[in-house]
């Protein structure tokens, strides 16, 4: 059984088996935003992508970024962040990722900055080699690294980054900016206590 089509609602049409993709699907609100799927068996959505990136003994944010979603924007912002944060730095620094980042030319990028890779490794073929894991940091880093999604999930929920109202990556970056800014605020009286 079919229903009318009433004024001022959307056609019913059935889209199984239709492939979508970012040349065939658009915003009608919101062109900046992309088509993405975090993970294999969820649906695509239309979004922007949120980096952080953390100090790993207080869980501070110390710097984010927002940009258009895509398969490579998480490496390539997270190696845009680390040259931002400390260009030039003589400190020996480590990144700790999940396994998403876990490819060759991210830590070949990673060990030309001196910077030691601290990914998490895949199952089958990992680019991270014996040298990084045999170490006590590692492990410390794997362990911390998920300390991240604590802040995400604060934006999430009390930030209000769920489903944000504004529109254009540079709104809903200044909105990010200040949510994880805020996040920060609501940690310090924690970790001045300890």
């Amino acid at each position: 059984m079919t229903r009318p089509n009433r004024q001022n609602r959307n056609a019913e049409v059935d889209f199984r088996g239709e492939t979508r993709s970012n040349a065939t699907h658009a915003s009608t609100t919101d062109p900046d935003v992309r088509l993405y799927k975090k993970s294999p068996g969820t649906g695509a959505m239309l979004c922007f992508i949120g980096h952080a990136l953390m100090e790993n003994r207080s869980g501070l944010i110390v710097q984010d970024d927002l940009t258009q979603a895509d398969g490579h924007a998480e490496r390539r912002a997270a190696l845009d962040m680390m040259h931002r944060h400390s260009p030039g730095s003589t400190r020996k620094l480590t990144l700790g990722a999940d396994k998403d980042f876990d490819a060759a030319e991210f830590v070949a990028d990673l060990r030309q900055a001196c910077v030691t890779s601290h990914v998490a490794l895949k199952s089958r073929y990992s680019a991270i080699d014996g040298r990084t894991i045999r170490h006590e940091g590692y492990a410390l880093s794997i362990e911390h690294r998920k300390r991240i999604e604590e802040a995400f999930g604060w934006a999430k929920t009390v930030g209000g980054m769920a489903q944000t109202v504004y529109r254009g990556v540079e709104r809903v970056r200044s909105r990010l900016i200040l949510t994880m800014a805020a996040n920060n605020l609501a940690r310090l009286p924690r970790l001045l206590v300890a």
